[in-house]
């Protein structure tokens, strides 16, 4: 396949690296960006043959075969609106939309038409996060109950971000969007989010947006996830997930600790990481920032899933239930209530799925804890399921 960029920014350039890295048979070829200069050296850097200011004449040209859209979060409906009309599958950044209305409508267009809509969501192909997912998957952690995911970095490098007009919000829609759908996975993306409790606040910067936020949603099974989101981190970009299911716990650091650790006086280019805030002393650079950040593994999924007419791991519609649960986180902030996650077509499960809450000892007692003393003892804590007796139990 042919690809068009739409958009010569810092992401799109993070996902040229990535496409251009892999070389497959499918291929960057066309780049539009709303300042013709800016297009032309993104097609100079990338070496492709076409460039242009005009989104449907690069959206429209007979030789491309997919788009991906790396612009601005504003930009992004006019953008699926017109791949969906030149019948291109296309591929879009995250947050979907600024709202779920948008993204619903996003959702509705490439449904309709037909074409594939994929949610580029690389945190959720990184290889550490879809190793622990497989294991979360093969029962490793029992039931889950508890997921959380953290972002946190010193705050975004172009101007459209600290818009809220333009980007629809602050750190929540920014970062809040990554860690959600983390937790969602983890959690099991059939389990209906229910409602949100969030906290925002406007605390270091001059801008309209949050740059800090903490959330919790509720889930239909009884799962709790958590996020947590900063533009005011100091030190690079945080990543950090956790899981806790019946029978284990997951811990990851992403990004900040990459075993990777150099000391220098700071001669030489300067670039370490993404949202490395200094060339000196110790850093902690990354070995291979694209794959180690999920691209590579992303966009081989996307292609992957046009060529064998399947939906990808993370779909248009995972976009809409994203961008509900931030509707709800807002709304919350805005009330200081618990507020309900509206979602028009929702798509999973139905009911709590709650009917193995606890688990059995025997047909008489629950088991609530299997415990090793100091000295060697094992006892088993127990609760009768009739009478409600809790017992200790030595073995």
């Amino acid at each position: 396949m042919k690809i068009a960029m739409l958009g010569s920014g810092f992401i799109a350039r993070f996902y040229a690296d990535s496409l251009i890295g892999q070389r497959r048979i499918d291929t960057l070829h066309a780049v539009y960006s709303r300042n013709v200069e800016k297009a032309k050296q993104f097609a100079s850097d990338y070496k492709l043959p076409l460039y242009s200011d005009n989104m449907d004449e690069v959206v429209n040209h007979p030789e491309i075969d997919l788009v991906v859209i790396s612009l601005p979060n504003d930009l992004h409906l006019a953008a699926v609106e017109a791949c969906a009309k030149a019948g291109k599958h296309v591929l879009c950044t995250k947050p979907l939309g600024r709202t779920a209305a948008e993204a619903k409508q996003m959702l509705d267009m490439v449904e309709q038409t037909g074409v594939m809509g994929g949610y580029l969501e690389d945190l959720c192909y990184t290889p550490k996060f879809s190793k622990s997912l497989a294991s979360v998957k093969g029962g490793s952690l029992g039931r889950i109950l508890w997921a959380k995911s953290r972002e946190a970095h010193p705050g975004p490098h172009s101007n459209w971000f600290w818009n809220k007009e333009q980007s629809g919000g602050g750190a929540i829609v920014d970062l809040g969007c990554h860690c959600i759908e983390i937790t969602r996975n983890y959690i099991g993306k059939d389990i209906r989010p229910v409602s949100v409790m969030c906290w925002a606040a406007t605390q270091v910067h001059p801008i309209d947006a949050e740059d800090n936020a903490i959330g919790m949603i509720k889930y239909a099974n009884g799962a709790m996830a958590q996020f947590e989101v900063s533009w005011c981190f100091r030190g690079g970009m945080d990543l950090r997930d956790e899981v806790m299911g019946t029978e284990g716990t997951i811990w990851i650091n992403n990004f900040l600790r990459t075993g990777f650790d150099m000391f220098t006086t700071g001669q030489g280019d300067g670039y370490v990481a993404e949202k490395a805030e200094s060339k000196t002393g110790w850093l902690f650079p990354v070995g291979d920032e694209v794959n180690e950040l999920g691209y590579n593994h992303m966009f081989t999924d996307m292609f992957e899933a046009i060529e064998q007419q399947r939906s990808p791991f993370e779909t248009f519609y995972d976009g809409y239930i994203v961008n509900a649960i931030i509707d709800a986180a807002y709304a919350s902030a805005k009330s200081g209530q618990w507020e309900d996650v509206q979602i028009e077509d929702w798509r999973g499960a139905t009911g709590d799925d709650n009917a193995e809450r606890f688990r059995s000892f025997d047909e008489e007692y629950y088991l609530i804890k299997e415990e090793i003393l100091p000295h060697g003892d094992r006892k088993l804590i127990l609760k009768n399921k009739n009478t409600g007796e809790v017992i200790v139990k030595d073995l």
